[in-house]
């Protein structure tokens, strides 16, 4: 199988003012190609720190992150996070609009998306007003 990551010795901590927090702890594990994995493990143990610095919003204090070129990944936060002065639909195209790839086909399928997740008829609402679960999906 193609090794699409390989993460090797990872560790993380954290400095607070109480002292130091070993949030990971030399943690090894490959995926390959076709695989699904699952991060399973109670509140607190790691498992959002590590997505964090897979995904390059957090980084790792020692070891090692080899990622395949063509990896994409995709990583839902927590906690949602929609800019509350801007509607859901402006919220959605709001990459777009940051990368200055607005066109006309890729307005269409924000569209489709927000159709397809029943979103549709709170475009032109604000975060807010939406339950927690509308607004991971608006995520």
């Amino acid at each position: 199988m193609n090794n699409l990551l390989e993460i090797k010795d990872l560790t993380k901590s954290y400095h607070t003012k109480e002292g130091e927090i070993l949030a990971i702890k030399d943690i090894s594990f490959n995926i390959n190609k076709g695989e699904i994995i699952s991060l399973v493990g109670p509140s607190g143990c790691g498992k959002s720190t590590l997505l964090s610095i897979i995904c390059g919003l957090d980084k790792l204090d020692k070891g090692i992150i080899k990622k395949d070129k063509y990896l994409k990944i995709g990583y839902m936060l927590q906690n949602d996070a929609l800019l509350p002065y801007l509607t859901i639909y402006e919220n959605c195209i709001l990459g777009l609009k940051i990368q200055h790839n607005i066109t006309k086909e890729r307005l269409e399928y924000v569209e489709y998306l927000l159709k397809l997740y029943n979103l549709d008829e709170f475009k032109n609402n604000y975060p807010s007003s939406l339950s927690g679960g509308m607004k991971q999906r608006v995520g």
